[in-house]
């Protein structure tokens, strides 16, 4: 079931994000960072949104999502990640599907995901493109020499 993250959500949130497998330390951080600003200011302030698709206290995955600054019904998938135990389940299309349908409601047109262009996200790529994400733009050596950003955008109709 999908449903706003709550506070008792965010050890799981944490421990998905560093066991994911595709993200180092940094983002683990960041993860960590922009979840204390959802918890201390809430989504209207800080304008992350962060969803769980959880079955009673166990959280198969999160999603993270808010408005871009300076872009009129834009909104970035800041993250998504599921529980390695449980992937390819249906939790990240859940979470996908329930991202863009509140992206809507929030006067969002577009969601733009942006990812590495190295092998290790092979799989991210597929899942953008699978759920119907275009990859609109590559940024040569982005992250680091040999690690392009990939940016995949979805119109929302």
């Amino acid at each position: 079931m999908i449903l706003k993250a709550t506070e008792q959500d965010g050890t799981q949130i944490q421990s998905i994000t560093a066991h994911a497998g595709v993200f180092n330390e940094e983002e683990v951080q960041c993860v960590a960072d922009i979840w204390q600003e959802y918890l201390n200011d809430g989504p209207d302030v800080c304008g992350y949104n962060f969803i769980v698709d959880k079955e009673g206290d166990k959280v198969f995955g999160f999603a993270c999502y808010g408005p871009r600054d300076l872009a009129t019904g834009v909104f970035d998938l800041y993250w998504i990640a599921v529980d390695s135990e449980t992937r390819r389940g249906g939790s990240g299309r859940r979470l996908i599907t329930a991202s863009e349908e509140l992206t809507k409601e929030m006067g969002g047109r577009m969601l733009i995901a942006e990812t590495s262009g190295t092998d290790h996200y092979e799989g991210t790529r597929k899942f953008y493109t699978g759920t119907g994400y275009t990859a609109e733009a590559t940024i040569k050596d982005f992250y680091q020499e040999g690690d392009d950003l990939v940016i995949y955008v979805k119109r929302l109709e």
